[in-house]
């Protein structure tokens, strides 16, 4: 039986995975891409909808093709799933919408464990809690240990006190805990933005406790003046106001005055004695109080002349 016919049909029916080009592509397989220079057909690009579609099928075809041949040409890893191709460094320099993310700074716990040696091992996130017969959260809410408050019985130590409300004892050191790990995780965070800017934790803690001291004494009437002076305590830099002496000289001030008459005549009073916004602020108040006392019939006040 000769099946020569049959088999050149089968072979008829898929293209050959060999693909030449006029220009060479180049590829990045780094990035697993690759770039065609290589012209397209003007004629085919016009033609109709189904005779274009085609025509950038099958260049598409091409290009996948070439980079499969590329991918099956590079050294290979077994592993137990299956076989991995070692792709080479990219050679590409690909811009980036974002910086490069900063290296985060070591917290006391990490450096501690670095130190000796300890090394995290991953957890599920469920675990099965044998009284409910259900697998939950090993942290936070509903978790396995917070049923510790529904427990019909707890153990109570010999020297305990006999009336100690135990359910309040262990909600108590649950807060407790919880504002533990809460300042601590402050401290950290302000650890590690006093090594961003380049200084030291226990400087950027005293400079922040040395100006809430001078906030705290800025808001008394003396501005801190009488108040108890600590060790160590910075100076206080501020305004000094300056008020002139009720009693004083009636030639200063007649020369004062005469010096308000001499600015008024000679036309400086709307540009630096008068406060424009103040008096149409004041004249639109008294407009609108007008307004209302007339829509309510009641008569206005007296206003006194001085």
């Amino acid at each position: 039986m000769d099946v020569s016919g049959i088999l050149q049909e089968h072979k008829d029916r898929f293209q050959s995975v060999q693909v030449d080009k006029l220009v060479p592509v180049d590829f990045d397989l780094g990035h697993l891409s690759s770039f065609d220079i290589n012209l397209l057909d003007p004629g085919k690009l016009k033609a109709g909808q189904k005779t274009r579609d085609a025509y950038l099928k099958s260049i598409s075809r091409d290009g996948a093709q070439m980079m499969i041949n590329e991918l099956f040409s590079l050294p290979t890893v077994v592993d137990d799933d299956s076989v991995y191709a070692q792709l080479p460094k990219p050679q590409t320099t690909l811009p980036r919408e974002k910086p490069l993310p900063k290296e985060k700074v070591e917290t006391r716990w990490e450096k501690f464990a670095k130190i000796k040696g300890i090394q995290t091992r991953k957890h599920s996130r469920l675990v099965f809690d044998e009284e409910s017969g259900e697998y939950k959260p090993r942290f936070g809410y509903k978790s396995a240990k917070n049923d510790e408050q529904n427990q019909w019985a707890i153990p109570v130590a010999d020297n305990a006190d006999p009336y100690e409300d135990q359910y309040a004892k262990l909600r108590k050191e649950k807060k407790e805990r919880v504002a533990k790990n809460n300042r601590r995780k402050q401290r950290n965070l302000e650890e590690a933005m006093a090594t961003e800017r380049g200084l030291k934790p226990q400087e950027m803690r005293k400079s922040q406790l040395q100006r809430a001291l001078v906030m705290s004494k800025g808001s008394t009437a003396s501005l801190g003046k009488f108040d108890t002076k600590l060790t160590g305590e910075p100076k206080i830099k501020g305004i000094k106001r300056k008020f002139e002496p009720l009693v004083g000289s009636a030639d200063k001030e007649k020369s004062k005055n005469m010096d308000i008459l001499n600015r008024v005549n000679k036309g400086e009073a709307k540009a630096n004695l008068l406060n424009v916004r103040k008096a149409q602020r004041v004249l639109g108040t008294n407009k609108q109080v007008q307004a209302e006392m007339n829509s309510k019939g009641k008569k206005q006040p007296k206003r006194s002349r001085k």
